[in-house]
């Protein structure tokens, strides 16, 4: 399969398991204590030793993080409550010892973050937790077809770049990416990279306000230029393919100088990444049943695009994620209890 059809293929079958995880979910909507009913027994290579996760402000990756805590509790770790922070900060707490891993880790995107935290000397990098995570800039698909809009270099034409301007100056409006989460530096990169600067604004702020005002626009008939990811609500709203499109760069160009240019020919001017695990590296050497356990998780995108879709629909409490994440593993408990015990495995001696 190309990559852009795996991609899109990624929505259609999110969309597809939204209806069996609802049920799922909503017969088990009294089951939010499944991973942590047991009781650690003495032989658990994680009993009596806490563990302190950290993420993002975003409460789409609280369901990764929450699943990877049942897991822990499972071998006797004693999970704390999760804390949020921005992610350079993150990578240095982790590697400085003052909390335990990330979950949500974005490879190749946050490599600087692991670097400027200490590198491979402070941090284990771990696992394949979830992907291929694809990102990049989208257009409404009725704007793209009847001007032929196909990449975004045309938007250095200026009349392009007023068909997406909503607050008059003239250039196109790009709904962006927050500051310090690592996609606002590669888009800036681009703007220069693409020589976009005289014709586009990159507008930041709350992501998730800007991108609430873009649906809005996109409903109202308007056209729309953003930036967004994958896994993400997003595309369970507006649909590559159906409501918009991706746009295509002209060449690869980030500040790394890889090559962004996909296995069938297309580029949308970001890696493939990769969400994985970032360990303290001196508490991974002691646990090794933990490491084993970051290194055998995965969890499809589609799953945590149906889970991100509740979030938007209002199911945000912690209670409520709980709940998410306790259906997942009753789903998918077969699966869930091999990664305890391969877990379990790797801390014998």
């Amino acid at each position: 399969m190309r990559q852009t059809e795996h991609f899109n293929a990624t929505y259609k079958t999110q969309r597809a398991f939204r209806w069996i995880s609802a049920l799922v979910l909503a017969a088990l909507a009294l089951s939010t204590g499944i991973a942590t009913a047991q009781t650690p027994g003495a032989d658990l290579p994680g009993k009596g030793i806490k563990v302190q996760a950290l993420q993002s402000s975003l409460a789409e990756e609280t369901f990764q993080t929450m699943l990877a805590n049942r897991a822990l509790e499972q071998l006797g770790y004693e999970t704390q409550p999760i804390k949020e922070v921005a992610y350079p900060t993150a990578h240095i707490a982790v590697g400085n010892g003052d909390a335990t891993f990330l979950a949500v880790h974005w490879d190749p995107l946050h490599q600087d973050y692991y670097d400027n935290a200490g590198g491979d000397a402070k941090l284990l990098r771990t696992g394949s937790y979830a992907g291929p995570a694809a990102q990049g800039y989208l257009i409404d698909k009725a704007t793209a077809e009847k001007h032929n809009i196909t990449n975004i270099d045309q938007l250095r034409d200026p009349a392009i770049a007023k068909l997406f301007d909503h607050d008059g100056d003239g250039k196109a409006d790009l709904t962006g990416c927050d500051p310090g989460w690592g996609c606002e530096a590669m888009i800036e990169h681009h703007m220069d990279g693409y020589k976009l600067r005289p014709t586009v604004t990159h507008v930041q702020g709350s992501y998730s306000a800007l991108i609430a005002d873009t649906i809005g626009r996109y409903k109202r008939g308007e056209s729309i230029l953003y930036y967004t990811w994958t896994p993400y609500w997003v595309s369970s709203v507006l649909v590559p393919g159906k409501d918009v499109v991706w746009l295509q760069v002209p060449h690869s160009s980030n500040p790394q100088n890889a090559n962004t240019r996909l296995a069938d020919g297309s580029d949308y001017g970001f890696a493939v990444n990769t969400t994985r695990f970032v360990v303290n590296r001196a508490w991974a050497e002691k646990n090794p049943a933990a490491v084993k356990l970051f290194e055998v998780m995965r969890l499809p995108i589609a799953d945590i695009n149906a889970q991100n879709d509740r979030v938007r629909e209002g199911q945000n409490s912690q209670a409520e994620i709980a709940r998410h994440t306790a259906g997942w593993i009753k789903f998918h408990q077969e699966l869930f209890d091999s990664w305890i015990a391969q877990a379990k495995a790797a801390a014998k001696p």
